[in-house]
């Protein structure tokens, strides 16, 4: 029986790690994730879980303490922010190659400079190449189910990699929704107990973990979590398929929304997709053909899955709510082209950045953007290619 509660991103994070209840958490404070190692401890401290907590000195040291707890055969986890995330750049690519599936709770915030606390993503796109698994949440629910399902999916043989779980700075972390919980017991049967073939306090069975590597073997060790990685996409549905089943909401590598006969579509990710949604649901009254693909996993990317959703539109809105630097468009804007063009999908497709540092993102920005599309393709309209919204 579902528990109807309400609560705050954070909140519903820190809760469902309650439920997991892992072995060890290291953490350092961070805006805007600081709440979930705070509730975490304090959920420690009232005897609610036995989870072993390690306050340390920096985000490099929680996940250098995450890697070796995980590595001694521990179910681990860490949470960040922003500049944290970045500290943590050295120790993120040893998780990954060393394929330890830990989890950490990423609570999107803008990397400085300018020095701000607001979301965007670029804290998580910054470690797109590292090797994690990327998951993204809309909204509170979602952040709370998809903690839920982040051992599962790391932890399966086929995998063995770090996961991401994703939510928005203060849009979701701080902000309070209605949610549906999961009884405890339900969650630690769907979760399992974690039961590693090789770790470092195996007696008898000695291993090293993260040993130097010579030109002759590396390369293959490097396609080998490659490999891992692709095969966290059929992983990552499964887990979502018995998820359904245990609670009714169903999840994907992404969300078509009203896509099915869309002539133009919004591809987007995290919380500004409930935006777009409201906005595609009010241009469908006045019968515009619109629609959302909102993106959940974008590591592994999608990108054949993706081309097949979008080659019966007519155009694509790819909308980044970061910035790559390399003067032709974001994160976003570079790998779904590059999936439209591999699958021979020649639609018309424009990359937009918005919401950086915690730029408003309206309904009218979204309603502007489909009617630009729309003006492209039928009257011809000469559109700029990669531009920001709401720039002053």
């Amino acid at each position: 029986m579902a528990i109807k509660e309400r609560m705050s991103g954070n909140e519903a994070v820190a809760y469902a790690i309650r439920q997991v209840n892992p072995d060890v958490m290291p953490a350092f404070p961070i805006t805007p994730s600081t709440e979930i190692p705070q509730m975490v401890s304090t959920y420690i401290a009232n005897g609610e879980m036995d989870t072993e907590f390690i306050p340390v000195e920096s985000e490099h040291s929680s996940m250098s303490a995450t890697i070796g707890a995980e590595a001694a055969g521990a179910r681990s986890l860490t949470a960040t922010s922003s500049a944290g995330l970045a500290l943590m750049w050295e120790e993120l690519l040893l998780a990954a190659s060393n394929r330890l599936p830990l989890a950490m709770t990423l609570v999107n915030r803008t990397l400085s400079g300018p020095i701000n606390i607001n979301c965007d993503h670029s804290d998580g796109m910054g470690a797109r190449d590292t090797g994690w698994i990327q998951i993204y949440a809309e909204n509170n629910q979602e952040a709370y189910d998809n903690f839920i399902q982040a051992y599962p999916i790391a932890e399966d043989k086929r995998v063995h990699l770090p996961i991401m779980i994703c939510q928005d700075g203060f849009i979701t972390s701080h902000a309070v929704e209605n949610i549906e919980l999961l009884e405890d017991q339900r969650v630690k049967d769907f979760v399992g107990e974690y039961e590693p073939e090789e770790f470092l306090l195996n007696p008898g069975k000695p291993i090293a973990v993260g040993p130097y590597s010579v030109s002759n073997y590396a390369m293959e060790a490097k396609k080998n979590q490659e490999i891992a990685l692709e095969n966290s996409k059929e992983v990552i549905l499964e887990v979502a398929k018995k998820y359904k089943k245990l609670t009714g909401r169903g999840f994907g590598l992404f969300e078509e929304y009203r896509t099915k006969d869309a002539d133009y579509i919004m591809l987007i990710m995290g919380s500004a997709a409930g935006t777009a949604k409201q906005a595609v649901d009010e241009m469908r009254e006045k019968g515009k053909k619109v629609g959302v693909l909102k993106l959940r996993v974008f590591r592994p990317f999608p990108a054949d899955e993706i081309a097949q959703a979008l080659k019966n539109c007519k155009a694509v809105a790819i909308m980044d709510r970061c910035e790559s630097y390399n003067g032709n468009g974001g994160p976003l804007g570079s790998e779904v082209p590059a999936a439209l063009f591999k699958n021979k999908v020649m639609i018309e497709a424009v990359n937009y950045i918005y919401g950086l540092a915690g730029r408003d993102f309206t309904i009218s920005d979204v309603a502007g953007i489909f009617n630009e599309l729309e003006d492209m393709v039928v009257n011809g309209k000469e559109v700029e290619q990669y531009q920001y919204i709401r720039l002053r």
